[in-house]
């Protein structure tokens, strides 16, 4: 017989106040009742944080560079086949598609015409094999360096004139998984395993940036509020302040804020997309 949840779970499966899907809800509710997770995360964070910080020192001195996306690359994607729990999978292929989607919306409702949309959606773990974390972060990078810098409109646009030219709904079922009897590891213990290689298998510079990249939340969800008119969607954005560079310290805490912010912000837009349908139909 299945443990029922603790009162706090079932109080936010029902909590509707940010939006999120329920599918994405269902995923983490899921990953929340892993005993791994209440086990040996605290144990594995504690471990690798000062680890991380030891390697952080190590890479900050003036030694040569070095970096191995490629092998840190097919070394997440066997370690996530083989360990990773479905939910935690899912929810981290959820994530590609979340911020593409966020990402595309913003620069095919902004001002500027000469930019490349992002093209990444994986479906499944060996997908990002290409479709990688570096990649990811670059991605981003790059499409605000060609949006450049933003002004502020008079008004936001009307619903009817919101363009979705690149917008790809998340559908669960488009995702391919193959389950596995290994695979238990939940989704916080996972990436408390595997950010001490991101930060010795990459230049000091491409994991300074990565870290830093989450900071960028508040600069989408108000260039994002001011297009359709909500400037409580910077409300969303736990991670703040990109001119103000961090550190690994509560990495942890800042990586998996970032993903619930994707995902709230994708599930508004979704509705409002929807509901522009709906009423134009």
């Amino acid at each position: 017989m299945a443990k029922k949840p603790s009162a706090y779970l079932q109080a936010i499966a029902r909590d509707n106040s940010l939006p999120i899907e329920q599918s994405a809800l269902d995923l983490w509710l899921k990953d929340l009742q892993n005993p791994l997770r209440w086990g040996i995360r605290p144990l594995l964070q504690f471990v690798f944080a000062i680890l991380l910080h030891l390697i952080w020192f190590f890479k900050r001195l003036p030694l040569p560079q070095f970096s191995a996306h490629q092998s840190l690359q097919r070394l997440i994607c066997w370690f996530c086949r083989h360990f990773v729990s479905k939910e935690a999978n899912l929810l981290i292929l959820r994530h590609y598609a979340t911020e593409s989607n966020v990402l595309n919306f913003l620069a095919a409702n902004s001002p500027v015409d000469d930019y490349q949309p992002v093209q990444l959606y994986p479906k499944s773990i060996d997908d990002m094999r290409d479709a990688s974390f570096v990649e990811h972060d670059q991605q981003l990078f790059r499409l605000f360096a060609e949006l450049g810098a933003w002004h502020h409109p008079a008004k936001p646009l009307p619903v009817d004139e919101l363009s979705w030219q690149h917008w790809q709904p998340v559908q669960m079922a488009d995702f391919e998984f193959a389950e596995k009897r290994t695979q238990w590891l939940d989704f916080e213990s996972a990436h408390a395993l595997f950010m001490c290689l991101f930060c010795l298998l990459l230049t000091r510079e491409q994991y300074r940036d990565a870290i830093n990249g989450f900071n960028l939340d508040q600069s989408i969800a108000l260039r994002i509020g001011d297009l359709v008119g909500n400037p409580k969607l910077a409300e969303m954005a736990y991670n703040k302040h990109p001119h103000y560079l961090v550190g690994p310290w509560n990495l942890s805490q800042r990586f998996l804020m970032h993903g619930f912010f994707t995902e709230q912000l994708y599930a508004y837009l979704e509705g409002v997309r929807q509901s522009t349908t709906t009423d134009t139909a």
